[in-house]
């Protein structure tokens, strides 16, 4: 009997260790983010909308390379670009950002609303939900916890819009003869690393039952 209620008790805690919560963590978003928002639209895919929203098909993972949260929101928050980003600056004065941001220790938060753009993923903005991890190179490796909440939020995400693709930030040039993706500007692309090749295979792994679309291959 005593193990019984045993085996019950623990099945209960790791149940319940399955749950997260979201945080709310808004960042900025005034009339000059919206305006940049909108504009960023307009000029980049052709979308002209009197509000920045996205109709969600796919979820990027990324990593933020800075080591702390503190500092990997400050990074999202103001509605401009900083100083030290000149090689995106002349694509838009629009400041990067996400949806999501999870911290080293796994707790998820939300940045802005999921159907709200945010620039985080060229030629696909108008279309994904960011997902960005702090962290992820040198001493701050991403961690198990962070791969427990993508998985997580990623299944969360699902159950709420109809998403076709995850993908891994690395991967979005793949799309580039793909209907979703509308990028008008043929010079603008960087080259991505993150969120590195094991830790989305194991978000992908993780969620395979979801039967999400495969990345088209590169050409």
């Amino acid at each position: 009997m005593k193990k019984i209620v045993l085996l019950c008790s623990l099945f209960m805690t790791i149940s319940c260790s399955v749950n997260r919560e979201i945080i709310d963590k808004p960042i900025i978003f005034n009339e000059e983010r919206k305006d940049l928002t909108l504009e960023y639209l307009s000029d980049h895919y052709d979308l002209i909308q009197d509000e920045p929203l996205i109709v969600p098909k796919m979820i990027v993972l990324h990593w933020t390379v800075i080591p702390t949260l503190e500092k990997s929101y400050q990074a999202f928050e103001l509605p401009t670009l900083p100083d030290w980003r000149p090689e995106i600056s002349s694509a838009s004065g629009l400041n990067v950002s996400s949806q999501f941001l999870v911290d080293q220790d796994g707790t998820i938060y939300r940045l802005l609303p999921e159907t709200t753009m945010a620039r985080h993923v060229i030629g696909l903005n108008h279309c994904a939900i960011g997902i960005e991890n702090v962290g992820g190179t040198g001493d701050t490796k991403l961690t198990r916890a962070q791969l427990r909440s993508n998985k997580w939020l990623v299944k969360y995400l699902k159950s709420k819009y109809d998403i076709d693709y995850v993908i891994g930030h690395y991967e979005y040039t793949h799309f580039e003869d793909h209907e979703l993706w509308l990028e008008k500007d043929q010079g603008y692309r960087t080259v991505k690393t993150d969120p590195g090749e094991k830790f989305l295979k194991r978000v992908k792994r993780a969620t395979k039952k979801l039967n999400f679309k495969p990345t088209p291959i590169a050409k």
